[in-house]
């Protein structure tokens, strides 16, 4: 019997009635674009993250985009980041003409690494060929970054920080939840993450007001007083209504969906941690577990036992960005960060939703283990 990866369907079967007639509401209305449940969803955000804007636009890539143009930033600007990711944190940063300079994450927590972090600006600084401007930080698997060593290097070296909490919405930092760590805030609503919508969304979030009326102008071609002022160049990373509707009303459960996560969580640490790298997640902070990743050197032979099995597990990320095509301009070898390196040949993960059962968890580990046991006899 399949185990699915994430389970949307049970989600919606669950919640089918309300969601629908969320939906339904929109189609009746009209206003399919920046109907009233945008400005609706922005306070429910502003709300749950404890800050005071929150602008929604239509993928996070989009909401990592906004926040960079926000800050002005263009060529000859480094901006560093993890090449441990999703290739969108990096690919924004040139898409804005600056250009990314990876830095190598923490063995433990996956997330980049503050130490790596401060040799990288020294060393961008004595080359002299590009300015220092801003650091994205990327909270992975659910796990904020460790976020007063970083903010205290940003301010040091008058840096900007954009969290980047595409996979950790919802989870908390010394008590506060993400979006409302660093100064701005970037997340995704793509439908495999924690909230998730039914197509792409994302946003932005700041304590600025000015800012947020930058990011609001800038969702919309640059819009001034109307959208024929046009008062600085834009993008058309407006969220749909529908998109929004959605969102309202996954988030009147997400906090029991965050229990129900961690709850599957503590059940995968228990039954492997002797088998297998299990996740270490950090005594300050929680996480929404956007995937459960373990480490493991016989990874493809424990991804085969599964999938016979009909389990299916996925790999982020098989590839660091700093070696993928793309970014073969910067020079990057393989060598130059080697957790990131290590972690892209070691890492999968297993499935993980609010709904997967006790059996279905026991069943998949029982796999896992019962092959590292027979690996290790021969």
């Amino acid at each position: 019997m399949t185990i699915p990866f994430i389970d949307l369907q049970t989600q919606y079967k669950k919640h089918q009635a309300e969601i629908q007639a969320s939906i339904n509401a929109v189609l009746e209305h009209g206003r399919y674009i920046m109907g009233p449940e945008i400005a609706r969803l922005e306070s429910e955000l502003q709300i749950f993250t404890g800050v005071e804007h929150a602008i929604a636009c239509a993928s996070g890539t989009d909401a990592l985009l906004l926040a960079l143009m926000s800050a002005g930033v263009g060529k000859g600007d480094a901006i560093y980041t993890t090449p441990y990711t999703f290739f969108a944190t990096a690919e924004v940063i040139s898409l804005v003409g600056a250009t990314p300079v990876f830095v190598d994450v923490d063995p433990t927590t996956y997330n980049i690494d503050p130490i790596a972090l401060v040799k990288s600006i020294t060393q961008t600084t004595d080359t002299g060929k590009l300015k220092p401007k801003g650091i994205i930080p990327v909270d992975l698997f659910g796990q904020p970054a460790d976020y007063d060593s970083i903010n205290t290097l940003a301010a040091e070296h008058d840096l900007f920080v954009i969290q980047d909490a595409a996979q950790s919405f919802g989870a908390t930092y010394k008590g506060d939840r993400t979006c409302s760590n660093t100064p701005l805030a970037a997340t995704s609503f793509f439908p495999a993450k924690p909230l998730g919508c039914y197509g792409d969304g994302g946003a932005v979030f700041t304590n600025d007001a000015d800012v947020a009326r930058t990011l609001k102008s800038i969702r919309v071609h640059g819009e001034g007083q109307d959208k024929y002022d046009n008062i600085r160049l834009g993008l058309n990373a407006r969220m749909d209504s529908i998109q929004a509707a959605v969102l309202i009303e996954k988030m009147k459960f997400y906090e029991t969906e965050i229990e129900l996560r961690q709850r599957v969580a503590n059940r995968y640490s228990e039954l492997l941690k002797n088998h297998v790298n299990t996740p270490v997640i950090a005594n300050d902070c929680t996480s929404v577990w956007a995937q459960y990743s373990i480490t493991s050197e016989n990874r493809e032979a424990l991804r085969i036992a599964l999938s016979d099995e009909q389990i299916p597990t996925a790999m982020y990320y098989p590839t660091p960005i700093h070696l993928s095509t793309a970014y073969a301009h910067l020079n990057h070898k393989i060598g130059d960060f080697p957790i990131s390196e290590k972690l892209s040949q070691t890492m999968f993960s297993l499935p993980m939703h609010p709904y997967l059962g006790e059996d279905q968890i026991d069943r998949i580990c029982g796999i896992i283990t019962s092959t590292v046991e027979s690996l290790k006899h021969g």
